[in-house]
Parts: structure tokens; sequence; C-alpha cells
């Protein structure tokens, strides 16, 4: 296996990486700034208030995207890594 053959299945099980995380993590994102400011609309500093609704929103999307990234994965192996262990 060549160099280039090695970065590019690299750089390509990255970008698999940063699809399948993308929803995760602006679910993320959301529910953090929407927690934030409650908390500074409302004075309330509770340490539990900025984990709970992140974690259950986190949750929410997994669960909802779990299908999209279990293809995504797959996809990847079936095109990408599946081939060069065969030696195709």
């Amino acid at each position: 296996m060549g160099e280039a053959v090695l970065f590019d299945t690299l750089r390509q099980g990255l970008w698999v990486a940063v699809i399948m995380t993308a929803p995760i993590l602006t679910v993320a994102l959301a529910a953090g700034i929407l927690v934030g400011l409650f908390q500074a609309l409302t004075s309330v500093q509770e340490m539990t208030l900025t984990f709970v609704p992140k974690i259950g929103a986190m949750l929410v999307a997994f669960w909802m995207t779990m299908g999209f990234m279990t293809d995504a994965l797959t996809d990847y192996f079936k095109s990408t890594l599946i081939p060069l262990i065969a030696g195709m």
C-alpha cells in the first residue's frame, strides 16, 4: 500500500467521522446555547441544568440518526476498507 492510498483512506475515514458526528454535535451546540440563554435570562446558575438537557437532546439526536450513521459507516467499509483488505 502506497502512501497516497493510506492518506486517502485516512482522509475518507475522517470525513465519514465528521459526517456521522455532525448531527449530534449540532444538537449539543443548540441545546447548550438555549440552556445558557435561559440561565442568563433567569439568573438560575444550577450546574445540573447545563448537563441534563444537553445529554437528553444528544441521546434523542443519536437515536434519530442511528440509521444514517450505520449506513454511512457500512458504506465506507464496503467501498473503501474491504477492497483494500481483499487486495482489489
